[in-house]
Order: structure tokens, then sequence, then C-alpha cells
């Protein structure tokens, strides 16, 4: 088996927003078909919410909206959901969606989302690329506007 990824078929940027941590968020994700440079922004918001959440519902609000299985190429600037998936996952699941504290197991923070993100993550072959947010990347940019913007419907 290779270890190679096959060619990206669907490019999803993804932000989230939050105006206090908790307070009202929002979250977007530009998602690029590259072969036929088609695109699909979404974005959505809560009244209460913390910025983790709405960079995660980001992630999966575009991995939901894919009709079949793809080769997804996700660009964040969440470190926290880029590792959350690349390496924290496995563990959690297999210590009951707990993390070690010191000597004692607590449960992780966003059980449900994680969850979901899991089961996305087993549809469709993701990797992600993790870029330095507010630093003049056009799609990252875009999608902090919009998750800025459906942030500020709910102030």
């Amino acid at each position: 088996m290779s270890s190679e990824l096959p060619a990206v078929e669907v490019r999803l940027f993804t932000d989230g927003a939050c105006s206090g941590n908790p307070g009202p968020g929002g979250w977007a994700c530009i998602l690029r078909h590259p072969q036929t440079g088609t695109e699909k922004e979404l974005s959505g918001g809560m009244a209460t919410t913390t910025n983790n959440q709405m960079e995660m519902l980001a992630v999966i609000s575009g991995l939901e909206s894919l009709k079949r299985p793809t080769v997804v190429e996700v660009i964040t600037d969440s470190k926290y959901v880029a590792d959350g998936c690349r390496s924290w996952l496995p563990n959690w699941k297999k210590n009951g969606w707990r993390r070690k504290d010191g000597t004692r197991w607590v449960p992780i923070k966003n059980p449900e989302l994680w969850q979901r993100l899991d089961a996305l993550l087993t549809q469709h072959r993701v990797h992600f690329t993790v870029v330095k947010g507010h630093s003049g990347h056009p799609e990252n940019e875009r999608c902090d506007e919009l998750a800025v913007a459906a942030a500020q419907q709910f102030a």
C-alpha cells in the first residue's frame, strides 16, 4: 500500500470566529474543486459558543456537504482541530472520550463535535494543512470575513 495520498479532489478552507470566548460565534468554509475551479461558500453561527467549537464546525460543515467519499485537503488556521484530528482522536476514542489530566481521567471538551468529526474522517480521506491566521492567506481571510459576519448576526 502506497503512503502517497491520491490527488486532492476538494480543498476545504475553514475558519471560526468568536466575540468573547464564550460568546457569539461564526464559522465559514470554502469548498473548491481544483479540477474545475468551482467553489461554494458556507457559513453559520451561534449565540453562545467558543472559538474552538466554531473552528470545528467549519470543518464539519464542509465535510458534511460532500455527497460521496472524497479526498480532501483541509486548510485551516486551527492547530487545535488539525492536531486533534491527526493525533489525539485515536486515544480519546480508546479511552472513552476522556483524556489524562495529571493522574486522573477527565472528559474531553466538545465530545459531540469530535465524534461528528471522527465519523466524517472515516468517510473521507482527509489531510490537514495549517496556515497562519490573519497573515494574508486569501481564502483564510475570506473565511474569517464570512465567520465574523455570521457571528455578528448573534451579537
